[in-house]
């Protein structure tokens, strides 16, 4: 596949309308529309159903449209990676991120970094662990900050000081909000919002002991963000680690017994780096006294 197809056809799906796209693209639209058949031809599959005014994308054209953008995304990074010159470090690094405490000691040393060589930019990238794993495996970030425990035999890694203190966000109206501490038997009934990951899951059954099965689960959630409007609405509380913003009405209560988990940041051992990704890489390592790596 041709990126430069790749890149029209990203440019029509989000329009969704082939001459608005053929203008952004400064192409005619019998032109554009010639280049969208050969993909489909290539491919084999419809990727859009076409109305009398606009286009839609099928479940297919889906599909094309979140892996084509990643492709674009990389063809653009590795273009820049590959004329960058001069002594001066310059470019983008990709961090995918957990919600977690130890991203504080991430932006310590983004910080630093960025005091020496200014040119550098950072995009960040939400997820759980096997989002930002596999967005590892794919080269699409650079580093993964990932919530232990968790599998890191396969990456390189540096261990973070921070962790992240577990808990329930609650209503201050909730009878809840009035505990200093949250055992399992106080939330036994409850309609609970929990976080979408597995790893996380096993603790929390770890920690509630025998009533774990007693738990009511009504929702899950990607970012807290999101689980936070639910708690305002009193829909339920949010099982989450201490969260790092204020949400209005709303307060954090821990577990007792205390439940912490730690984080690391994991990259791949064997895989070679841009210069402006390897410098930073390198200052994580003078950070991280005792780091331990894997060359997997």
């Amino acid at each position: 596949m041709d990126i430069r197809i790749l890149d029209a056809f990203i440019v029509v799906a989000n329009e969704e309308n082939i001459t608005r796209a053929a203008q952004l693209l400064n192409i005619t639209q019998p032109a554009l529309s010639r280049k969208l058949m050969s993909l489909e031809e290539e491919l084999g599959v419809k990727l859009f159903q076409r109305g009398k005014h606009n286009i839609h994308l099928t479940e297919e054209g889906l599909l094309l449209k979140r892996r084509a953008q990643e492709l674009v995304n990389l063809a653009e990074r590795t273009k820049l990676e590959l004329t960058q010159t001069g002594d001066d470090l310059n470019g983008e690094i990709v961090i995918g991120c957990n919600e977690s405490q130890a991203v504080n000691e991430l932006v310590v040393m983004i910080s630093a970094f960025r005091k020496k060589y200014p040119a550098v930019q950072f995009q960040f990238q939400s997820g759980n662990n096997n989002e930002i794993k596999e967005q590892l495996e794919q080269g699409t970030i650079d580093i993964g900050l990932l919530v232990e425990p968790v599998d890191i035999s396969r990456y390189a890694y540096a261990r973070l000081d921070n962790k992240d203190e577990w808990g329930v966000l609650v209503h201050e109206d909730s009878e809840l909000a009035r505990l200093n501490s949250i055992h399992s038997e106080d939330i036994v009934g409850i309609p609970m919002i929990t976080i979408i990951d597995e790893v996380i899951h096993k603790e929390l059954t770890m920690w509630s002991g025998e009533n774990a099965v007693k738990m009511v689960p009504v929702a899950h959630y990607n970012l807290l963000s999101n689980a936070a409007l639910l708690v305002k609405a009193k829909e339920g509380i949010a099982v989450c680690q201490r969260p790092s913003c204020y949400f209005d009405n709303l307060r954090f209560v821990p577990f007792e017994p205390k439940l912490e988990l730690g984080a690391v940041l994991a990259w791949k051992g064997n895989q070679k780096f841009s210069r402006v990704s390897a410098a930073f890489l390198d200052y994580i390592k003078k950070c991280k006294n005792g780091i331990e790596v894997d060359e997997k």
